[in-house]
């Protein structure tokens, strides 16, 4: 199959867009400059909306199986604990939302999983392939790369950056990447065991003088590793000594004794934005197109999502339709500027020292973001979030809304009367109607009325959901 989207960048956000456009039958290659999957559990947290991408990209049940949810976290000071806090309150599932809670899983194991479902879809990563340099024009993109085997070159219809902060198509480009970064504090990342310490629950150790200036572990799933978080002076060094020090210190406590650091990396606060998500045939997505600190939990998650939001476009261009590519830039570069923000917020808050630094509310979670217009009030409105409902098939038999969404196409719903047939490719079409109403055997029972709940929808309310979960439109007749 010949290749029509060049993918740099295999961590989350390149894996993601290479799987959405594989289902659909686009011809993708996916390069990584490193030579083997990178380690360590780095962007650990995932958000309820990533859950729900990962649902229609079949992943979900590898995802939860593999992982956890947050762990309660200790507060020790001075030796002593003083409290047990959760950085977000555990919310009930809805018939709107299934996921409502984050979700613990290191990313390389993420990752994996991600590839293993490429693997099933028939396209493999290249890693230890990098690309060198590029150009485009009307017709595509016309790249270079580097492999242990030697200098290649291909051809493609469009090419996407999601190779990271250092991005090489964003330099190619010259876009800039427009934000700061603050030299003067470092921060350790790292996963390591602790042994000692209760791996049931998050720890933060620190001493009375200053309670907020700490070290966190907080443990990650499918084993006895943590992920440490601890301050670092400029000139030292990441090695188990270093924190077994740090440990002791800020824990006052004996018999903590930490184990050699799996993966590890000196962080440093890194906030940006490219001018830019698109040049022509060349775009831009995940860290190749903003940086965010990692304390907000938002970075790895805006990145899928953006290839969730650009794969759907990215075929329809490919079918002859341009318009929705258009889209990419503005929608994403919106959201990825909103994000940024309350990353900043919250970067600022640990900064400060503030009491509720580690608080983590809804709006970290993504389930709000939305394309809609500016000033648009309305309760649901083209650009929302499309929401989950429980169904009644014709023979009694349950279906979620959801299992409707899932796939490669666009969703018709027509809310109490029969659906509008469409010879429109790519579109499923169904009829909704509330309990007792059904007239047809092709019609879904609104289980409980939520549907019609939850789309604030009368009879005649007819919605088109767009391939990534948000609503294309929404009227009322």
């Amino acid at each position: 199959m010949p290749v029509q989207v060049l993918i740099a960048g295999a961590g989350p956000t390149g894996l993601t867009l290479a799987i959405d456009l594989a289902r659909r039958g686009i011809g993708v290659r996916i390069i990584e400059r490193a030579p083997a999957p990178q380690a360590g559990s780095r962007g650990d947290g995932i958000q309820p909306r990533t859950l729900e991408v990962f649902d229609d990209l079949g992943v979900l049940d590898a995802v939860l199986t593999a992982g956890m949810p947050p762990a309660a976290m200790h507060i020790h000071i001075g030796g002593a604990q003083v409290a047990e806090r959760r950085m977000s309150e555990v919310r009930a599932a809805t018939p709107a939302v299934p996921y409502p809670n984050p979700w613990v899983l290191g990313q390389a194991d993420t990752e994996r999983l991600l590839r293993q479902r490429l693997a099933d879809l028939g396209v493999h990563v290249e890693f230890g392939t990098a690309l060198t340099e590029f150009t485009c024009d009307e017709t595509g993109v016309y790249a270079t790369l580097s492999s242990i085997g030697g200098t290649t070159s291909e051809q493609a219809d469009y090419l996407v950056g999601a190779d990271g902060g250092a991005s090489t198509v964003r330099r190619t480009l010259a876009i800039p990447f427009e934000g700061t970064t603050d030299e003067s504090i470092r921060m350790l990342l790292g996963d390591v065991t602790v042994d000692g310490l209760d791996h049931d629950f998050g720890h933060w150790f620190a001493t009375p003088e200053a309670p907020m200036d700490g070290i966190a572990l907080m443990p990650l799933p499918g084993g006895a590793l943590f992920q440490f978080m601890a301050p670092m002076q400029r000139d030292t060094e990441a090695t188990r000594a270093v924190l077994q020090q740090y440990l002791d210190h800020r824990s006052g406590r004996d018999g903590l004794e930490v184990g050699e650091p799996v993966w590890s990396t000196v962080w440093r606060p890194n906030i940006r934005l490219a001018q830019r998500f698109r040049s022509g045939r060349a775009l831009l997505a995940g860290d190749a197109a903003h940086a965010h600190p990692p304390n907000g939990g938002q970075g790895m998650n805006t990145g899928i999502q953006d290839a969730y939001n650009l794969g759907w476009k990215l075929a329809a261009a490919l079918a002859g339709d341009d318009g929705p590519l258009d889209t990419y830039e503005p929608e994403r570069r919106a959201v990825a500027m909103r994000v940024l923000g309350l990353s900043a917020e919250l970067l600022d808050k640990h900064l400060e020292g503030a009491e509720n630094a580690m608080d983590r509310g809804p709006e970290t979670q993504q389930l709000d973001i939305s394309y809609r217009a500016p000033g648009d009030t309305a309760v649901l409105t083209a650009g929302d979030r499309a929401p989950d409902a429980p169904l009644l098939r014709s023979d009694g038999s349950e279906i979620r809304l959801f299992d409707l969404l899932r796939g490669p196409h666009a969703t018709r719903l027509t809310f109490g009367l029969p659906a509008e047939t469409s010879e429109t490719p790519g579109i499923h079409a169904y009829s909704i109607v509330r309990p007792g109403a059904r007239t047809d055997a092709t019609q879904l029972v609104a289980v409980g009325g939520h549907a019609f709940t939850d789309y604030a929808a009368a009879t005649g309310t007819r919605v088109l959901v767009r391939p990534d979960g948000y609503l294309d439109w929404y009227r009322q007749w």
